[in-house]
């Protein structure tokens, strides 16, 4: 395999390596929300820091963290431990490592079923009108996980902290090691089939002018100059929106403006986005549906097992 050669790359794919390959307790009735402007799928600390107490605001941390193993590879850590140093109060534990994915897959990441998503959402108190801040310690892609599922679900009213916990920090805000203390809620799955597709949608995609495809991995893991999984290089026909180049030097996402340059497809026509595990992949498609597109898929299990199947086809070099 192939390794990063420059420092640049390195820090790149850190950054963009989400990639890798019911509840019983009574349930309260949900709490109408108790503003009259509805909440923005991006919000600010100190959006945050002025709602935090509204009743129906579950506040989640979704971290995962990237680490080089010593021996020239990667591992993911649990971003639990991190989460019981410190973070933002009243804020519960998403265990994207735990039970919001499907354990009995050989896939990392795979998404469980939308019952049993739900059921677990459900516990860490996300329900019927409840509304959502997820938030995670790097820069937002493995809460963009959590918002797609929630979307996939039928959960709408959900938000990213924009620039995460650094930016709940950096505004001076405190952090809690106090346990959450939201009751069990139910979450009714309302699903939206098309927001995930199979590795058959996508090769699908690549002789359908109909269907742009996007790959949210770093230039160079594109193009084939190193791969971190069975085979390098990027699906035949897909473009390249590295999930990096989403965020600006503040830690928080750059403006529309800019990103509107990054992404300058039809908004009306379907695109996959995909990664190596689903989560830089998510992020693309997060600040996709915020620019207007309207029919944006996800590949979630993208090229830990597309690239381990050697009858789908992968290309090297730059975008077509």
């Amino acid at each position: 395999m192939c390794k990063p050669r420059t420092v640049h790359e390195m820090s790149a794919l850190l950054l963009s390596l989400g990639l890798l390959a019911g509840c019983s307790a009574p349930q309260e009735p949900p709490a109408a929300s108790i503003n009259d402007a509805p909440m923005d799928s991006l919000v600010s600390a100190e959006w945050l820091q002025a709602h935090l107490d509204d009743p129906d605001l579950v506040v989640l941390d979704c971290s995962v963290t990237i680490e080089t193993d010593g021996n020239g590879g990667f591992r993911t850590v649990n971003g639990r431990a991190a989460f019981e140093e410190g973070h933002i109060p009243s804020a519960d534990f998403a265990d994207l490592m735990g039970e919001l994915s499907d354990g009995d897959s050989p896939l990392n990441f795979a998404v469980p079923a939308p019952e049993a998503f739900a059921a677990a959402m459900g516990a860490l108190g996300v329900g019927d009108g409840t509304r959502v801040v997820l938030y995670d310690t790097t820069g937002g892609q493995w809460a963009a996980r959590v918002w797609w599922m929630l979307r996939w679900v039928g959960f709408d009213d959900a938000a990213l902290l924009d620039g995460g916990l650094n930016a709940w920090t950096a505004a001076g805000f405190t952090l809690s090691t106090e346990a959450a203390a939201e009751p069990a809620r139910q979450l009714t799955v309302n699903l939206r089939p098309e927001l995930i597709v199979d590795k058959e949608e996508v090769r699908a995609a690549i002789d359908d002018e109909s269907v742009d495809i996007i790959d949210a991995l770093p230039v160079a893991h594109y193009r084939g100059d190193f791969a971190m999984y069975a085979r390098p290089g990027h699906i035949p026909t897909a473009g390249n929106v590295p999930s990096n180049s989403l965020i600006g030097e503040s830690g928080q996402f750059k403006p529309d403006e800019e990103l509107r340059s990054l992404f300058d497809g039809d908004r009306d026509k379907r695109t996959i986005t995909y990664c190596g595990g689903g989560i830089a992949a998510s992020a693309d498609a997060f600040v996709m549906t915020r620019l207007g597109f309207k029919d944006v898929a996800v590949y979630t299990a993208s090229l830990q097992e597309w690239a381990a199947d050697p009858e789908y086809p992968m290309v090297t070099g730059e975008s077509e």
